[in-house]
């Protein structure tokens, strides 16, 4: 069961965003805006992470930076009701999945985070099996060297 982070501080927004989740399964955490985002994601791990733009105390662009060095494997849906098309193309340049407007389209939300969490499980498959070959490669080199 792949486990996401929502960030929004609007209450509402991430009790439906939750109650959608978990009817698909999805094991949930919440977080009010990008300060507490930032320690739920040094306590636990996510698939994904839903981040609001528009918050008190750290806005989600701002977030959004921090992340990426704290787990930057991990896919990020941006959403926002405010957002221009230029605040969207800045957070896919700065790294984020998607963005998605606010309201959210929830079959659209839907397939984006399982297409993001599929991306994520591959792209660690292929460093899982990248780092294996190179060390097969690596023990093959030192028993030829042996001979």
């Amino acid at each position: 069961m792949a486990k996401i982070l929502i960030v929004d501080d609007e209450q509402s927004i991430r009790r439906a965003l939750r109650d959608i989740l978990e009817l698909e399964k999805y094991q949930v955490d919440e977080a009010i805006d990008g300060l507490d985002c930032l320690v739920k994601i040094k306590q636990n791990s996510y698939e994904a992470i839903i981040l609001d733009i528009k918050m008190p105390k750290m806005d989600g662009m701002e977030a959004l930076d921090k992340i990426q060095s704290l787990a930057s494997d991990t896919p990020i849906i941006m959403i926002s009701g405010h957002a221009t098309i230029d605040t969207a193309v800045e957070a896919v340049k700065k790294g984020a999945y998607d963005f998605i407007s606010k309201p959210p389209d929830l079959n659209r939300l839907l397939i984006t985070l399982r297409n993001a969490i599929d991306k994520s499980s591959l792209i660690s498959e292929k460093r899982c099996f990248k780092r294996k070959y190179l060390n097969q490669r690596h023990k093959r080199s030192l028993g030829n060297q042996r001979q």
